[in-house]
């Protein structure tokens, strides 16, 4: 979840401030204080002092800004691997990217023990039908290796100008075999929502990613599917989140609410109390004249996709299907700096209604069922969640264990999706049905209604290219 915020002019006044006064504020602060400031000022001092030796003494003339970027850089990756800096350029790409139209492969990817993983290919995209698959491992980029680059660097070679080629090594499953890739770049149009009408009686809804059309999107699906399906027939909704990374927040909550109209949908708690935030239904937003909904999940389904199958699950209005989700839970404020670019800071965790913390645990579903994965693809189905990455946020018992983000390409294979159907039929198994716990929802609290972020934010565990 990212938020974006104007705090450049903040920032440089407060700094500026700081440095004036700092000698007279200093006496007016405890010893401890005082020691710990003196400490930080000694630290930057050392800081500046190391900047010069290397502009003056180093073998060649380095370039200074790429000197002040890469120490910004260090000092926000050993953070969280979701805090970064961004020029002016992956600023700009990241505001084309949530309007769900930019140039590139078509690939989410993370980085994961220094390396480029894929999270998934986007559907009808380059790569996926160059037949990149998620969990690949993305080596090398015109035969550049990926070790040693941030994962903004990896994707910005990846993309480029519109029909140019680009070359990927990449290894796959447990045996890393080896795959190269030659991928022409394309201008990719996201189509946020997808539908059509399954089994003559359900209403189908895939979202691949929250843009800013997810929302009126999901409306026109769903007026799609009511003029498609006789109201005496319609069994109910499917809502596929599986390998979805994310988005916007706002067009989450707005998927929630397309279900839901009172309650709770999500909230985010930051360092201090008065940074708590709660973000509620608005009453009279169900477009689904309450039919059953299932939702499918997987170990690629992450943050905005969390955010509602989270909600959904806590209001009971929804059963979960598929495998365990990414559990990407934090929130990424966007602050703008000028010409500069902008800072990505994780300044929040965000809850379920019923206060989870789905930070480096995931959403459990309600019904866990798993695809039969070809013999040639197995090994390389599962996906390492939040809980694996370096440096994330702890958050009490983790389960570091991959889940599956396998979906065949088939519906008749498809056992998430036949489960789903069958469910919402009534048609019941022999096998009992493996249940998570779920928290109730706590839809009757009283609460005040939140401010808004002033710009929706994003929810991305990963980054498309």
């Amino acid at each position: 979840m990212i938020r974006k915020t104007g705090y450049l002019g903040l920032g440089v006044v407060l700094g500026a401030a700081a440095a004036a006064t700092a000698p007279q504020a200093l006496l007016f602060v405890s010893p401890s204080a005082y020691a710990a400031a003196a400490d930080t000022y000694r630290q930057l001092n050392l800081f500046g002092d190391v900047f010069d030796k290397i502009r003056n003494d180093y073998v060649e003339k380095p370039d200074e800004s790429k000197l002040i970027e890469a120490a910004i850089n260090g000092m926000l990756t050993s953070l969280d691997p979701h805090s970064s800096y961004m020029d002016s350029k992956a600023f700009r790409d990241m505001q084309v990217q949530t309007k769900g139209e930019f140039g590139g492969l078509g690939i989410e990817v993370t980085q994961e023990d220094g390396l480029v993983k894929v999270v998934t290919p986007i559907d009808d995209t380059p790569a996926a039908k160059a037949g990149v698959l998620s969990g690949d491992i993305i080596t090398a980029i015109d035969d550049q290796p990926t070790q040693g680059l941030t994962l903004d660097q990896a994707v910005d070679k990846m993309r480029g100008s519109i029909n140019s080629p680009v070359k990927l090594k990449i290894l796959r499953g447990a045996k890393k075999e080896v795959k190269d890739f030659t991928i022409v770049r394309d201008l990719i149009h996201v189509q946020s929502v997808r539908s059509h009408v399954e089994d003559g009686d359900i209403g189908y809804i895939r979202i691949t990613q929250f843009t800013e059309q997810t929302e009126d999107g999901l409306k026109a699906a769903m007026d799609k599917l009511h003029s498609e399906i006789p109201a005496d027939k319609f069994k109910g909704y499917i809502l596929d989140l599986r390998n979805n990374p994310g988005g916007l927040l706002d067009q989450s909550i707005d998927v929630v609410n397309s279900f839901v109209d009172r309650g709770e949908i999500v909230s985010t708690r930051g360092r201090t109390p008065d940074e708590t935030q709660r973000f509620d239904a608005k009453p009279g937003g169900d477009l689904s004249g309450g039919k059953p909904l299932v939702v499918l999940i997987n170990g690629g389904s992450a943050s905005a996709s969390e955010i509602v199958s989270g909600a959904l699950q806590d209001h009971k209005r929804a059963t979960l299907i598929g495998t365990r989700s990414f559990g990407k839970g934090s929130v990424q404020t966007i602050m703008p700096l000028g010409q500069d670019g902008a800072l990505r800071l994780t300044t929040a965790r965000y809850y379920t209604p019923s206060g989870r913390s789905i930070q480096a645990k995931g959403i459990e579903p309600d019904i866990k069922v798993l695809e039969n994965v070809p013999d040639d693809l197995k090994g390389k189905d599962d996906m390492k969640g939040e809980a694996s990455l370096k440096g994330h946020l702890a958050n009490g018992d983790e389960d570091t264990s991959a889940s599956q983000a396998y979906v065949p390409p088939e519906e008749k294979d498809d056992n998430q999706l036949v489960a789903a159907v069958d469910l919402l039929h009534g048609v019941k198994h022999p096998e009992p049905a493996v249940k998570a716990d779920a928290a109730p929802a706590k839809t009757d609290s009283p609460a005040a209604a939140p401010a808004a972020p002033s710009d929706p934010g994003q929810a991305g565990a990963a980054k498309p290219n």
